[in-house]
């Protein structure tokens, strides 16, 4: 605390997009306007605040917080002792034993101030099998270039980003002319319960505020350059199903064509089958054509009027074949559980099986329940929802400062990458915010891999030290652009 003495004197010009410092004459400042407003920050505090987010990353991972059972108050004393010695304002929630919500605040210090900004994450992390891992899943160690833990992909990595950030501004004495939050809750990885409860028991503290960021932005590296810069502006919903056949029980010996198992095989090929139609949402209109630059000429002329494309059926075809566009055109239907009798020799009066459904924004669950009901066409076949409650989806607006500064510091990072709108596969917790009146994105500072991408939730999850150093600065530039005072 108080380590680094001064302060930056920053001014944004948000009409221009352009960062401007008082401070300096105005010839300076017009040559730095397309810099970050880390680039004048000494030298030297940057390097601190990089050792600082590699020392709290690996103390972060290796606090185990594994959901269930989550234990996260483990990790709100973690970022807790940080925030205080900080002297940054925070308050603690523990809502149910060892489970619990940590908010924190860096308050505006203009007479007038704009809406807040909320620094959103999650503390928990999924269940993971050392046996299958070159290191402890929460050693938080440094091998070959990388920080290892769960955690370090999902995200634990983006809430030290977000950590140091707040002790960025707080320490460069960053005039603010919004209140900066920081918000850490639990459960996300099962029930989102300390979003729920924060909402319903704390929402005075979230003080009507008008951006969130949190997970769910995706930038691939490939060939050592950023293909593109995903900006989560919104998720499918998932509609789950249970799926039961019922018919005569009997002994294995004596196969029974009407089995219930048989019966559920039949429906689920036809499930399976089925196509769901194809919609193009505008946000995915627009992320393909921000994408088609990059694209072969024959994708490039698809991806621009990728409506009109959809009419020819080799399109279509090469749509359905690409896992990484294909969710983001139609409602998906995966089947994920099945189960049945108990022992080999036994047909089950029931047999059973579970879809994960996703939905896109502005689908009615309701309508692709019938239709499925519809393709099965069985009346030994039921087909009924998980789900204790149906959230409809959404998605924010690209026309907002907070996706331009994003625009803006990243083109600085990571040259010739475009930044697009992007609608995850997965649900997160922005579906939850955005109701309550507060454009919410899903935004990684950090880079990826395919192969360091996808330990998310898999075995060796990992981080490359060198973006552990850097994202924070990212996440800064990226806040300090939305809510530092003009």
């Amino acid at each position: 605390m108080g380590l680094f003495p001064g302060s930056i004197k920053q001014s944004i010009l948000r009409a221009t997009l352009a960062v401007l410092f008082s401070a300096m004459p105005s010839t300076l400042a017009a040559e730095s306007a397309t810099e970050p407003p880390s680039a004048h920050i000494p030298a030297s505090h940057l390097n601190a605040y990089s050792n600082l987010a590699v020392e709290w990353m690996q103390g972060y991972l290796q606090t185990d917080t594994t959901n269930p059972p989550g234990n996260e108050m483990r990790a709100i004393r973690f970022l807790k002792k940080i925030l205080d010695e900080e002297g940054i304002e925070n308050r603690v929630f523990e809502y149910l034993p060892g489970r619990g919500d940590l908010w924190a605040r860096l308050p505006h210090t203009t007479a007038e101030s704009k809406r807040p900004i909320i620094l959103l994450n999650h503390m928990d992390v999924v269940t993971s099998d050392a046996s299958h891992w070159k290191v402890s899943p929460f050693s938080g160690e440094v091998k070959d270039g990388y920080i290892w833990g769960r955690g370090a992909q999902d995200m634990k990595d983006e809430g030290i980003a977000q950590l140091v950030a707040m002790v960025m501004l707080k320490r460069e004495k960053v005039l603010l002319d919004r209140d900066v939050i920081f918000l850490a809750v639990s459960d996300e990885e099962a029930d989102g319960t300390g979003t729920d409860w924060f909402i319903a028991h704390q929402r005075p503290l979230l003080e009507n505020a008008e951006f969130l960021i949190n997970e769910g932005g995706d930038n691939p590296l490939e060939n050592g350059k950023v293909k593109y810069v995903g900006v989560d502006v919104g998720e499918k919903t998932t509609f789950w199903l249970h799926v039961v056949a019922h018919g005569r029980a009997g002994h294995g010996s004596r196969p029974n064509p009407d089995s219930a198992p048989n019966r559920l095989v039949h429906a689920l090929d036809r499930i399976i089958a089925y196509r769901t139609p194809l919609r193009v949402l505008p946000v995915v209109d627009e992320f393909m054509r921000d994408m088609a630059p990059n694209e072969p000429p024959d994708l490039a002329v698809a991806y621009r009027n990728v409506n009109k494309a959809l009419e020819d059926k080799k399109f279509q075809a090469r749509i359905e074949q690409d896992e990484s566009l294909n969710f983001l055109l139609r409602d998906t239907i995966t089947l994920t559980m099945l189960g049945g009798s108990e022992q080999t020799n036994v047909i089950p009066a029931e047999a059973w099986a579970n879809l994960d459904v996703r939905i896109l924004p502005g689908g009615h669950p309701e309508e692709l329940l019938a239709a499925l009901r519809k393709v099965v066409d069985d009346p030994n076949v039921s087909i009924e929802p998980l789900n204790k409650q149906f959230r409809i989806a959404n998605y924010s607006p690209t026309d907002t400062i907070l996706f331009a500064a994003i625009q803006k510091v990243t083109a600085s990072y990571f040259p010739g990458a475009p930044v697009v709108p992007y609608i995850t596969s997965g649900y997160d917790e922005n579906q939850r915010y955005r109701p309550l009146g507060i454009n919410s994105y899903g935004f990684n500072p950090y880079t990826a891999t395919e192969e360091e991408g996808n330990t998310e939730h898999g075995d060796n999850e990992r981080i490359r030290l060198e973006e552990v150093r850097r994202g924070p600065r990212v996440m800064f530039d990226v806040v300090t652009d939305v809510a530092a005072a003009e």
